[in-house]
């Protein structure tokens, strides 16, 4: 009996300064429209947040690296915390829930 691993991928996100993200570009790399209007929006909810790319199984609690792209709006905190918190956010998320 075979076992399927999940794939890795690669998806474009918008992370925000707090951890949070968007995945932009879906199967496609993301268009200087969509990166505009994500900018645009983090400026107004005065919020900072970059480009980036993330490289992993997106659904699963294994290892998913987060490669900054560029800066799009300006962030209140580094782009290390920003990881840090995205990370926890992430791992909460894809705990399986206890008896």
């Amino acid at each position: 009996m075979r076992h399927s691993h999940p794939q890795k991928e690669r998806r474009w996100i918008i992370l925000g300064d707090d951890g949070r993200h968007v995945t932009v570009g879906r199967h496609t790399d993301p268009s200087d429209e969509e990166i505009s209007r994500a900018a645009e929006m983090l400026r107004q909810s005065g919020a900072g947040g970059w480009l980036a790319v993330t490289e992993g199984v997106y659904y699963s609690r294994g290892t998913l690296s987060v490669m900054m792209v560029r800066e799009i709006a300006p962030p209140r905190r580094t782009w290390s915390e920003a990881v840090s918190m995205f990370h926890q956010a992430r791992n909460r998320s894809t705990t399986e829930p206890g008896p």
